[in-house]
């Protein structure tokens, strides 16, 4: 994998501003395990796909945590663009393409016994395409996953956007009863028009989907899944989820 080139990937479109004024844009969503792994993989891999935005799960909460996001941010030629420890774990990346509106890091109710769990939130622009972006990562305990599915949709619909993008480590599969309720109510890109791999853990052993990237309807998928270009080794290296990519199309305002 050249870590220094942005691939045009078979049937999947680079970033670009279409002559209507919408706007073709790469978002990957990908669980970084706390950078626990191998950092330098990490950036090699985000590096690769060329995003405009990047949905991490798990990112570094606690000692320096802004510091090695931006670390992780500038290897993979991105800017930070809200969460980490302020959101417990969620976070946001973008490319100098996006230019930002506003960013909301949202805490959820605390469980005792639990995670804290958060969202990730922003409003970003891309030239005339305005778009509400959020980075979740849900509960392992099914009652309360499926609770912090209802508020993922009521925080989509406080944002005050027509269009909106979801990235997360949803820690269920399709078939789960909070996946479905988000897909009734958002298009899985996966689901929608799949490209590439499917299953996102594990990098070792992949044999489940349980990492998505989800869209509000008026967005049109151009593909979505995990890359099969990128080295393997480096995949294994980087972090214990695979990173899932889609290619959007975001209609002007």
């Amino acid at each position: 994998m050249d870590s220094g080139s942005h691939p045009e990937l078979p049937d999947l479109p680079n970033s670009r501003t279409e002559a209507d004024g919408s706007a073709v844009i790469r978002v990957l969503s990908y669980n970084i395990r706390s950078m626990r792994d191998d950092p330098v993989a990490l950036a090699r891999v985000m590096k690769a796909c060329a995003p405009d935005l990047v949905l991490v799960q798990e990112a570094p909460r606690f000692f320096r945590w802004r510091k090695q996001l931006a670390r992780l941010a500038r290897a993979a030629n991105l800017v930070i663009l809200s969460g980490g420890g302020s959101a417990a774990g969620p976070a946001l990346l973008c490319s100098l393409r996006a230019t930002v509106e506003r960013t909301e890091d949202v805490l959820l109710p605390l469980t005792p016994g639990l995670h804290r769990r958060g969202f990730a939130t922003a409003v970003v622009r891309f030239g005339g395409v305005r778009l509400g972006v959020v980075s979740c990562h849900l509960s392992l305990q099914k009652d309360e996953r499926y609770a912090q599915g209802g508020m993922l949709l009521d925080r989509i619909a406080e944002m005050g956007v027509e269009h909106a993008v979801v990235g997360g480590d949803l820690n269920e599969r399709p078939d789960g009863r909070t996946f479905r309720r988000l897909a009734a109510a958002l298009n899985d890109a996966w689901a929608t028009r799949p490209w590439g791999r499917e299953y996102t853990s594990t990098p070792a052993d992949p044999h489940q989907r349980i990492d998505a990237i989800l869209a509000t309807r008026g967005i049109e998928v151009l593909g979505c899944g995990v890359p099969d270009f990128l080295d393997e080794d480096e995949l294994r290296a980087a972090t214990d989820h695979l990173p899932v990519l889609a290619a959007l199309r975001v209609p002007a305002a």
